[in-house]
């Protein structure tokens, strides 16, 4: 454990929070892609097989139920509770296209031959483009409220954080994980251009068709 990990966990956290948040209190989700969380619940759930099989330390632990917990919700009101907001007609990125090479990948590179190591790497793999439909999402609708340009800008730094935490730890432990430190470079380089538009229109951005202030101008995907 270092402060890179641990804000890193915490910026995670936060992120999911302020979703959860936003579909309660609005009663809506509009505009949040019902398949980016349905793929990240998959890859919580493939990851943290090992709740049952290794215990870590109580950090470890809460952090994986509360994410896990965190994840389903989500999927619920999107597809359960407040189903009848959701914008399916935008929502429409073909997850086969993620999945399917994912999963060859998984069984054509990992550590070891085995059922949960190969469920750990597919979540790997899988969690580093599992923002597409999101991304995808905005791109299409040429639109994104503040709290979801939030909760992308969270998840993000997350991921920016977690590169600062490989790096701490070839330092002092000389440990280098290739897997997940090249998916997380994968994932990171995904948001580089959302950051650039959070960091430079920050405020600014609104649902506007005024091209010069808003997200309908800008496409994350082209």
């Amino acid at each position: 454990m270092n402060v890179f990990r641990i804000l890193g966990d915490l910026s995670h956290l936060l992120a999911m929070i302020l979703l959860l948040g936003k579909i309660w209190r609005s009663k809506c989700c509009t505009g949040i892609s019902g398949k980016s969380q349905i793929l990240f619940a998959l890859v919580f759930t493939t990851r943290y097989l090992d709740l049952f099989t290794n215990f870590i330390s109580i950090y470890n632990t809460v952090m994986k139920v509360v994410f896990l917990l965190c994840a389903y919700v989500t999927v619920y009101m999107i597809y359960g509770k407040f189903r009848k907001t959701f914008d399916s007609e935008n929502d429409t990125f073909r997850l086969e296209f993620l999945l399917v090479p994912v999963i060859g990948l998984s069984f054509l590179e990992n550590y070891s031959f085995t059922p949960l190591e190969i469920l750990w790497t597919f979540s790997i793999y899988l969690e580093s483009v599992a923002i597409l439909p999101q991304l995808f999402m905005i791109s299409k609708t040429g639109e994104a409220e503040t709290i979801t340009t939030h909760y992308l800008f969270f998840l993000g730094l997350y991921r920016a954080l977690y590169l600062a935490n490989w790096i701490r730890r070839y330092q002092t432990e000389n440990f280098y994980d290739q897997i997940a430190v090249v998916s997380g470079v994968v994932q990171t380089i995904f948001y580089c251009d959302f950051f650039y538009l959070y960091v430079t229109k920050g405020r600014s951005w609104d649902n506007s068709t005024d091209a010069g202030t808003g997200l309908r101008s800008y496409s994350y995907i082209q």
